[in-house]
């Protein structure tokens, strides 16, 4: 039996199959079956900045209502640090979850700017997380707003969340920046232990009955794996981090794209959501098996076999390959 054995933000995973954040990494039963199944390791969903801002608000006024007409009033109130703000049963269900299964569990912040609520972090890491992903989801719509000022922005935010914990450090990315290479390098000298490419944004659509912008949830297919596997080939080797590929991934078959182009972890939901949690094992038999017929003997042996720097033909990941795909066609 081949070894699938890989190394993930210093974490040492049974295999590359991770379980990115859904309905079933929220929930402690599911969660028991993803290990029991073979999982690699589990994300948790994300705890989003807008939450812990829209309850602080919502804190703030309750807090204050009434203190104006009565200045007594003030002595009735604690000190805000008292109060809980709804991030309790989040840090309780990573704990539980923690406590439940065998593997790694990964917890989650989703946010774009600075600030105290990056305090969470430091209690992400307290309720036993392993390391965290810091899912940076952010839709730039200011026309005054450019790309260094964006980066900066999210640079920052890094910069602060290391500063709150000694656990690995995860940066999940879309992959609309004007020059990714030179990005991802700053993230990782601000602190970033891994990368993960690439967020999927879930678009809006339009409701042409009731003339509303509604959301509409799809799930992922295999053909979108090439971005991902495209980027990951191209930093691999110049960028020292560890890289996970997510979005696409359904197959044995991806998951071996996935670690030839250099990455240590590939993370799944579209897949477990849409075919259960018994894809799991039959993923890692058909990975086993391939390894096997191909004379691979462990997961590390392929790993980054394919980068851009490995490969005979460096220009298949650059601009030349456009004119070759065109004129295939």
């Amino acid at each position: 039996m081949a070894d699938l054995t890989t190394n993930y933000l210093g974490l040492t995973l049974r295999n590359p199959f991770v379980a990115s954040s859904s309905p079933l990494t929220q929930r402690i039963a599911s969660a028991v079956q993803l290990d029991e199944a073979g999982i690699g390791a589990i994300i948790l969903p994300s705890l989003f900045e807008e939450q812990i801002i829209r309850e602080s608000l919502k804190l703030d006024a309750d807090l204050e209502r009434g203190a104006g007409f009565y200045a007594e009033a003030l002595s009735y109130f604690p000190d805000y640090g008292q109060y809980s703000i709804g991030t309790d049963s989040y840090l309780e269900n990573v704990h539980k979850i923690k406590e439940a299964v065998s593997v790694p569990v990964l917890g989650s912040l989703n946010g774009v700017t600075p600030g105290g609520w990056v305090g969470y972090a430091k209690e992400i890491e307290d309720a036993g997380a392993d390391a965290l992903e810091l899912n940076l989801y952010d839709i730039p719509t200011d026309p005054e707003m450019n790309a260094a000022e964006l980066e900066e922005r999210h640079i920052k935010l890094v910069r602060d969340v290391r500063q709150q914990v000694k656990i690995p450090v995860a940066v999940k990315l879309s992959p609309f920046y004007t020059a990714l290479p030179n990005f991802t390098q700053k993230l990782v000298d601000a602190g970033a232990d891994g990368l993960v490419l690439f967020n999927r944004f879930y678009q809006p659509d339009f409701d042409l009955d009731e003339l509303e912008v509604v959301p509409n949830l799809v799930l992922s297919s295999s053909n979108e794996l090439r971005l991902p596997l495209r980027w990951i080939a191209i930093l691999h080797g110049r960028v020292q981090a560890d890289f996970a590929l997510t979005s696409g991934v359904h197959t044995a078959q991806d998951v071996i794209k996935a670690m030839m182009a250099g990455a240590r972890a590939v993370t799944v939901a579209s897949e477990l959501l849409t075919n259960g949690v018994g894809r799991v094992p039959e993923i890692l038999a058909e990975i086993d098996t391939w390894m096997g017929n191909n004379d691979y003997e462990s997961i590390v042996q392929m790993q980054g076999s394919m980068s851009q720097l490995a490969v005979g033909d460096p220009n298949a990941f650059e601009r030349a390959n456009y004119m070759q795909v065109l004129s295939s066609y």
